[in-house]
C-alpha cells in the first residue's frame, strides 16, 4: 500500500484541508498561519497537535511534507510557492499566481529548476457548466470563436477597509483587474489560447474615495489573444450591486453561449447553434457536477475544489503536467496586471509577456 502524501496547509479556509483528508492518497499534517488565533481554530478543527502548527513559514517548511497548499494573501503567493518548491515540495496555490510580473517570471523559473509540480487552484475552471462549454466549443458546434466576455462583480468593501478600525487591508492594494483569473481562466482554458495584448480603463473612486487602488469603482479590460480572439473583462470589488456574479459569453461563427442567469442568481443560460436553433434556447449552467455526492462539496464552491485536488494528486502520482500548470497559471494572471498598467498609462495597448 502506498504511503499517503503529506500535505501542509498555509492560511485561509479549511475546505481544501478537508478534501485532502477525505482523499485516500493524502492527509493534512501541518498548518501555518501568521495569526495565532486563526491557527488555533484551524488546529482544533483538524485535530492536529501544537507541534504540527506554525506561525513561521520557514519552520513550517522543515516539516516532512510532500506538498504545500498556499491560501495566504495574494502578495505572499509567489514567494511562498517558490520557497516550497525549492524545499522539495509540490505546490497547489490559490489564485492569483503572483501579484507582479516579476513574481510570475520567477515562479516559472522555480518550477522548471526544481522539477516539482505546481498547479493554480482556479476553481472557476472546474465549474460544471464551464467543463461542458469546453466540450461544446472544442467540438466545433458554435464554429470558430472570435469574441468572448467575462464579468466578475463582487462587493467586498469590508475586506478592503476594516469596518471597525478603518484600517486599509491588503485587498485595498489589489487593483480590480489584478483579480482576473476567475474570469480569464475559464475562457482561456475553453479556447486553448493565451492573451498577447491588453488595454484597460477605470480610475475613478466614487464609492470609497480613500480606499486605495483596490477601491477603483470599476475597471474594464480588452484583450487580444494569440489566435485573434477579442475578450472584454469587467471587474469591481466595490460596486453597489447584489448578488455578486460571474458572467461569461462566447461568440463563434456558428453560434454563442451565455450564462445569463448568474446576473440574477439563477442557473439559467442560453445557447444558439446556427442551423439547429431558430432562436436562443435555455440551458442549465450549474456549478456542481450532479453525479457527485454532497461529500465532494466541502471545498466551498460545489464540486470545483474536489476536481482540483483530484487532478493535482493524479499529476503527482502519474508524473504528468497539472491541468493548470505554472505556464497556464501565469497566463491567466499576467493579463490583469498588464491591463491595469495600461489603464494607469492612459488606456494604451501593452504587450502581455508569456513565460512558456
Amino acid at each position: 500500500m502506498m504511503r499517503k502524501l503529506r500535505v501542509g496547509h498555509v492560511g485561509g479556509r479549511l475546505g481544501y484541508a478537508r478534501l485532502f483528508n477525505g482523499h485516500p492518497r493524502t492527509q493534512t499534517v501541518a498548518l501555518c498561519d501568521l495569526d495565532p488565533r486563526a491557527l488555533e481554530r484551524s488546529r482544533s478543527a483538524l485535530g492536529l497537535s501544537e507541534s504540527e502548527c506554525f506561525c513561521n513559514y520557514d519552520d513550517f517548511l522543515k516539516m516532512d511534507l510532500d506538498m504545500v497548499f498556499i491560501a495566504s494573501p495574494i502578495p505572499f503567493h509567489a514567494e511562498q510557492s517558490i520557497k516550497a518548491l525549492e524545499s522539495g515540495k509540490h505546490v497547489l496555490s490559490e489564485v492569483t499566481a503572483a501579484s507582479t510580473v516579476e513574481g510570475c517570471r520567477t515562479l516559472v523559473r522555480a518550477v522548471r529548476k526544481t522539477g516539482m509540480k505546481y498547479m493554480l487552484a482556479e476553481n472557476m475552471c472546474y465549474v460544471h457548466f464551464v467543463r461542458k462549454w469546453k466540450e461544446i466549443v472544442q467540438g466545433g458546434s458554435i464554429g470558430e470563436i472570435f469574441y468572448a466576455e467575462a464579468e466578475y462583480i463582487h462587493q467586498i468593501r469590508d475586506l478592503l477597509r476594516d469596518p471597525e478600525t478603518g484600517e486599509l487591508m491588503w485587498r485595498a492594494l489589489r487593483a480590480p483587474l489584478h483579480y482576473c483569473s476567475h474570469s480569464l481562466g475559464p475562457l482561456l482554458m475553453i479556447l486553448g489560447d493565451r492573451v498577447v495584448k491588453a488595454t484597460g480603463a477605470g480610475k475613478s473612486k466614487h464609492i470609497m474615495p480613500a480606499g486605495g487602488v483596490g477601491a477603483i469603482d470599476m475597471q474594464v479590460a480588452l484583450f487580444e489573444t494569440k489566435e485573434g480572439v477579442v475578450i472584454k473583462l469587467l471587474r469591481s470589488s466595490t460596486v453597489s450591486r447584489e448578488p455578486p456574479f460571474h458572467y461569461y459569453s462566447i461568440y463563434g461563427s456558428k453560434g454563442c453561449l451565455e450564462n445569463t442567469g448568474f446576473r440574477s442568481g439563477t442557473n439559467e443560460g442560453l445557447i444558439y447553434v446556427e442551423g439547429h436553433d431558430k432562436t436562443v434556447r435555455k440551458t442549465e449552467c450549474v456549478l456542481s457536477d450532479p453525479e457527485l455526492s454532497e461529500e465532494t462539496k466541502v471545498g466551498g464552491h460545489g464540486t470545483c475544489e474536489y476536481y482540483i485536488v483530484k487532478d493535482f494528486i493524479e499529476s503527482i502520482d502519474n508524473d504528468t503536467k497539472p491541468p493548470i500548470d505554472v505556464v497556464l497559471g501565469t497566463d491567466i494572471t499576467l493579463p490583469g496586471l498588464i491591463a491595469h498598467q495600461a489603464a494607469m498609462k492612459g488606456n494604451v495597448w501593452l504587450d502581455v509577456p508569456h513565460f512558456g
